[in-house]
């Protein structure tokens, strides 16, 4: 009865049946190890685990602890009572009925049932040992005697005339129960290895998992700020597609407005001077000589100063309001997509870099979308301003007071450029004006003969070497006080930085010489043109 009750009290309550590998949770439950990794298994995902028994909860997978002593009870129990009905071995001697056999005597190789086993020898040569169905493994298969000893030598089991008369006659020999401790001995501590290795295995099993969970995380966090930031970018694109249509849309009907007003002009003009041409065409006709030259209002028929006001109004509506301000449209356009940046990735720089036509010089043509610039083959009949240059010079409409920025440029072979930053107070008359020549500036230049050099208030350092590359890189630290020059080639190659503090915002600026500049984004391309410096 009380075996009875101790199988009870090793039976894991998820499989109702014996532990195996038992471990304990953290509330002192105890389940086979495979059992309970299954439960928790489906607990995955719902955000917390518990106890099958006790519905203790834990917020993160709780670690499984080997109970070695509840392995031990069980293992003892076992043992020393076998499930003898699953068994399958039966009394030898219990002929009218099958009873479960308990023992085996290996002298008279049969079967024992608890009666049997009472009342068997007890002679020394009748040897009894646990219940088993190979009773011939346990005899010496040359002398049918039973084996007792182990030998070292041959790793094998041995009977006494083996070990006295046979061939393993002076072998280092031990008994069995000596050989099968040392070997039980060896086996516990590869166990232990095994034990403490699977336990490591579980344990990077489970940092795996909790790793995978966290990426898992960060993944849909991403998910959901991608898909917002997408959704942002749509409406943002969206104001400023219905900003800019609406500009173009305002400034055509300026145009319009402003024209229509002398075509209605000119209208009326026109009929008043059709009206004189018949009047005119009537005299012409007249044959009365005293009657053509008595018409008292030939004076107005010819007179034609209003048609020469009527002409310098015409040119000048069309020189000075008739067009889209193609330039300011894409202006708008590429300040809007940089506050679009700004919202929503918060980049620091500029998406475009545009050129000031009214810091252009009248040598220096500017295209539509300020991002031209090329040596002009007549003047431009710009107004002369205050802050237009007199040397072929442009700078960026854009200035940096902050952060970090950069563009490169693609020159193409073009023998002469110069390229740098600038204040915006430098000099736009004189030759103090152009860059690198003051101390509100700073530039590198291409001279003849592939000579490159920096400079800084006129003061020119020569760079060593020359550059096999056509390609130039410009990078500004506004808070460090940088501005660094690199050539594009491979790998990249610094050729200088100007170290300062700055005192005021920066223009990138540019000299045209024998071709022009494109400016697209934080890149700056250079293409030949026909022309001198």
């Amino acid at each position: 009865m009380a075996s009875a009750d101790l199988r009870k009290e090793l039976e894991c309550s998820i499989c109702l049946d014996i532990y195996t590998d038992p471990v304990t949770l953290k509330c002192g439950h105890n389940f086979c190890r495979d059992c309970i990794g299954r439960v928790l298994d489906t607990q995955e995902g719902s955000g917390g685990y518990s106890c099958p028994d006790c519905r203790e909860e834990f917020q993160e997978r709780p670690a499984l602890r080997r109970n070695i002593t509840l392995r031990n009870i069980v293992e003892t129990l076992l043992s020393s009572q076998p499930d003898q009905e699953e068994s399958g071995v039966f009394c030898t001697y219990c002929i009218h009925t099958s009873v479960p056999a308990v023992k085996s005597c290996l002298l008279c190789e049969a079967s024992l049932c608890d009666n049997h086993v009472r009342v068997h020898s007890k002679s020394p040569e009748h040897v009894l040992c646990d219940l088993t169905t190979s009773l011939g493994n346990r005899k010496c298969s040359i002398h049918k005697k039973n084996l007792e000893y182990y030998c070292t030598e041959d790793s094998s089991c041995i009977c006494v005339s083996c070990r006295l008369d046979g061939e393993h006659r002076g072998h280092q020999v031990e008994t069995l129960d000596e050989a099968s401790d040392m070997k039980k001995k060896k086996l516990r501590n590869v166990l232990q290895e095994l034990m403490t290795e699977r336990e490591e295995t579980e344990k990077r099993v489970q940092s795996l998992q909790e790793h995978w969970r966290k990426v898992q995380g960060k993944a849909d966090d991403e998910t959901e700020k991608a898909t917002v930031l997408f959704r942002d970018l749509r409406r943002l694109l969206g104001d400023l597609e219905k900003k800019a249509l609406s500009a173009i849309s305002w400034q055509a009907e300026r145009v319009y407005l402003s024209m229509s007003d002398m075509i209605q002009q000119l209208e009326i003009k026109k009929e008043e001077l059709s009206r004189k041409m018949e009047d005119i065409e009537e005299l012409c006709n007249m044959t009365d000589p005293l009657t053509v030259l008595q018409e008292s209002d030939t004076g107005d028929l010819c007179d034609t100063e209003d048609g020469d006001k009527d002409r310098e109004i015409y040119d000048k509506l069309l020189r000075d309001r008739c067009d889209l301000d193609v330039a300011w449209i894409s202006y708008k356009l590429h300040t809007g997509l940089s506050d679009i940046m700004q919202q929503t990735w918060g980049v620091s720089g500029v998406m475009d870099l545009l050129l000031d036509v009214n810091t252009a010089s009248n040598k220096v043509h500017i295209s539509d979308d300020m991002k031209t610039a090329s040596l002009s083959s007549s003047h431009e009949n710009r107004p002369e301003t205050p802050e237009r240059f007199s040397c072929p010079q442009v700078i960026s409409s854009q200035s940096f007071s902050s952060g970090r920025h950069y563009w490169e440029l693609d020159f193409g072979g073009l023998l002469y450029w110069i390229v740098g930053m600038c204040y915006p107070s430098i000099d736009r008359r004189g030759d103090r004006s152009e860059i690198g020549y003051n101390k509100k500036s700073w530039c590198l230049e291409r001279l003849l003969g592939n000579d490159y050099s920096v400079m800084h208030d006129s003061n020119l350092i020569q760079l060593p070497g020359n550059m096999s590359s056509d390609r130039v890189r410009i990078d500004l630290d506004y808070e460090a006080g940088r501005i660094s020059f690199y050539e594009l080639c491979e790998p990249i190659r610094h050729l200088y930085t100007f170290t300062t503090t700055f005192t005021e915002p920066l223009h990138a600026a540019v000299r045209v010489g024998k071709g022009c500049i494109m400016i697209t984004g934080g890149r700056t391309n250079v293409r030949n043109l026909p022309g001198n410096w």
